[in-house]
């Protein structure tokens, strides 16, 4: 079982399927293969065509039953120093090196392996199986693969999303709000600053009021969060902006980030920095030039996933890994989307966030052999 899976991650990193590409090829080999083995399948797309979530299924046509959950895009390799060709997988040491082995073709690979079992068994609830798209880049495809599922009427009880976890049970994370906010101004000589409107300097101004809420999110932490750290964060991560020494510089554009441990904490940063944005900057830039432009677009809104008392899919993956804690993660998974359903979702996966987006990504073998068993269990699970 442990070498098919190694096989099929192989075909899985050899087809790139970076974020700024197609993910057709995949998805349509993920798709003839379960399709090869009875399941039922559908498949959901963005709208230029080119890219496409696969939901299929194994066992009766009920309510209930489990997802296996994972997305198929990889971020890029460009300015990464690899060992080896990174979409050729490389054996050594008991890992398999290559993008996308950790996060998250390995676990991909690992429910493929054993979907023959699953099709050979007399399942009593059906396995799922959900792959998506464009989840490195805002969690595109899940909302678009559950709004399928909504419109279809099916209606899994518990969600299992592989990201690598080390195989530990997570119940909870952050959400993750990623926006670029633009600014335009008038341009004109360096030597008369206040003939222009400095989208720059605008900029900087936003970008302190941000550094401004996130030191007043501190104390807004509630005394029992489990995050690390407690508290709602801001990150700025870009700023892209003129053009010389001496020219006044009429566009700028911000990208920052801001991962909330609670919907009110969500509503607090968009209502101070847009109010901030609205009656403060916007109208000091227009009283100069009326033309003036501030807007801010959000890349990326995904809720995160909150712990939940007495949760089904906790208590379902502990039974399934023998473990008996579980934790939260400072990344963020499509797991909140499922979550928001009604859909009882975990995260838990092979290899380690630690490996992820880096060179010379890899997984482990014991990491994926865990990963089978725990598939091993589901089987059993299904069956009774």
């Amino acid at each position: 079982m442990l070498q098919t899976a190694i096989d099929l991650t192989r075909k899985l990193v050899e087809m790139p399927t970076i974020s700024s590409d197609s993910n057709l090829t995949l998805i349509k080999f993920l798709q003839t293969y379960l399709q090869g083995l009875g399941a039922t399948t559908e498949l959901s797309h963005d709208e230029t065509g080119t890219k496409a979530n696969l939901f299929a299924t194994i066992g009766p046509d009920v309510d209930g039953g489990v997802v296996l959950s994972g997305h198929t895009d990889v971020v890029p390799v460009e300015g990464q120093d690899w060992t080896s060709d990174p979409f050729i997988l490389r054996q050594e040491d008991e890992k398999l090196f290559g993008r996308g082995t950790c996060d998250m073709k390995g676990f991909i690979a690992c429910t493929l392996a054993f979907a023959p079992q699953f099709a050979q068994a007399n399942l009593k609830k059906p396995l799922h199986f959900a792959f998506t798209y464009d989840e490195e880049t805002g969690c595109l495809g899940a909302r678009v693969l559950l709004e399928a599922l909504k419109a279809s009427g099916r209606k899994p009880a518990t969600c299992i999303i592989g990201e690598p976890t080390g195989m530990r049970v997570i119940e909870g994370h952050k959400g993750c709000c990623e926006n670029t906010t633009h600014f335009g101004g008038l341009e004109g000589h360096g030597s008369m600053p206040s003939a222009g409107v400095n989208a720059v300097e605008y900029a900087a101004r936003y970008i302190t009021e941000l550094l401004r809420i996130g030191q007043d999110l501190k104390p807004r932490a509630p005394a029992s969060s489990r995050f690390d750290p407690p508290w709602t964060t801001i990150n700025v991560g870009a700023i892209r902006g003129g053009v010389a020494h001496n020219v006044i510089p009429n566009t700028c554009e911000v990208d920052w980030e801001f991962r909330p441990i609670n919907a009110a904490d969500k509503s607090f940063v968009r209502q101070r920095i847009d109010t901030f944005a609205a009656e403060t900057l916007l109208p000091e830039m227009q009283s100069v030039w009326p033309q003036a432009t501030l807007e801010t677009e959000i890349v990326g809104d995904v809720d995160g996933l909150m712990p939940m008392e007495n949760s089904q899919a906790v208590a379902l993956a502990q039974e399934l890994t023998g473990g008996n804690s579980v934790g939260l993660v400072p990344f963020g998974t499509e797991a909140g989307l499922f979550q928001q359903l009604g859909i009882s979702t975990v995260v838990c996966g092979p290899g380690h966030i630690a490996q992820a987006h880096k060179p010379d990504e890899f997984v482990s073998l014991p990491q994926m052999a865990e990963c089978l068993k725990m598939l091993q269990a589901l089987l059993v699970k299904l069956s009774r």
